[in-house]
């Protein structure tokens, strides 16, 4: 069981329904409720059936006992169970089924809305960064999610994405959803501005960015989530030695 105290927070993995239920309703507020659009009743939850195959994280508040975050973990042994992946339903991620190493498919990443500090993401890519040397992982990858569906205010940020950042062609996903913004072929000649793109970026893809990450060159456009969300690939091996360091000092 995953286990870290820093700070104000601590991390561990869920030991049971109760926590998994917690977690889903973070999901709900976080995904769902921001909407505006849905009048909350009973016990709204954000599940889906890979729940039972994951491994849930849970970061809260040591004093108040508060949930403040959460994500879900997928452990595939290699690129051949890529297929499995939640991410499969959405990509077409045969490229990725040549890669050779465990990797883990990080989902729902969500920090509950009234929260923004900074600490509570440190101490989950430290808790990732433990997990990853710990179990042999030698790749990350998931969604990242821009909020709402309207790629208007985005145009920046998925300029910076397709000029900086794209997959490397042998595990560049292709499109697989009926709904995709195309933003590598629409922003081709546009000229980002690193400012407001930063500004507009979400902060777990920031994170990933920062460490060596790279995207797939669409967006799925996922309405029942309101999201835009990216494919995202993180391989361990790329990620620059100093923050490496400062990722395994935040998970000690």
């Amino acid at each position: 069981m995953m286990a870290l105290r820093k700070g104000r927070y601590e991390v561990r993995t869920a030991e049971g329904p109760d926590d998994v239920r917690e977690a889903q309703r973070l999901r709900w507020l976080c995904f769902v409720g921001r909407r505006g659009d849905l009048e909350p009743a009973g016990d709204q939850l954000d599940a889906d059936d890979y729940d039972s195959r994951c491994t849930h994280v849970l970061i809260r508040e040591q004093g108040s006992g508060q949930l403040v975050a959460c994500f879900r973990m997928l452990t595939l042994s290699g690129g051949s169970q890529i297929g499995e992946s939640y991410s499969a339903r959405y990509y077409n991620l045969s490229r990725l089924q040549d890669f050779h190493g465990k990797m883990v498919e990080i989902g729902r990443f969500c920090i509950h809305p009234e929260r923004q500090d900074p600490d509570i993401l440190r101490l989950a890519w430290g808790a990732l960064a433990r997990h990853v040397d710990e179990q042999g992982v030698e790749m990350l990858f998931g969604c990242s999610s821009f909020i709402g569906t309207d790629t208007h205010g985005y145009e920046d940020a998925f300029a910076m994405l397709r000029e900086r950042h794209l997959a490397p062609k042998r595990w560049l996903p292709r499109v697989k959803a009926p709904n995709v913004f195309r933003f590598a072929r629409a922003l081709r000649l546009r000229k980002p501005d690193p400012r407001r793109a930063m500004a507009a970026m979400p902060p777990l893809l920031r994170s990933y960015l920062a460490m060596g990450g790279w995207v797939s060159d669409h967006a799925v456009v996922d309405q029942q989530l309101n999201t835009l969300h990216v494919f995202t690939g993180l391989e361990i091996r790329a990620i620059p030695p100093a923050r490496a360091r400062l990722l395994r000092a935040a998970g000690a």
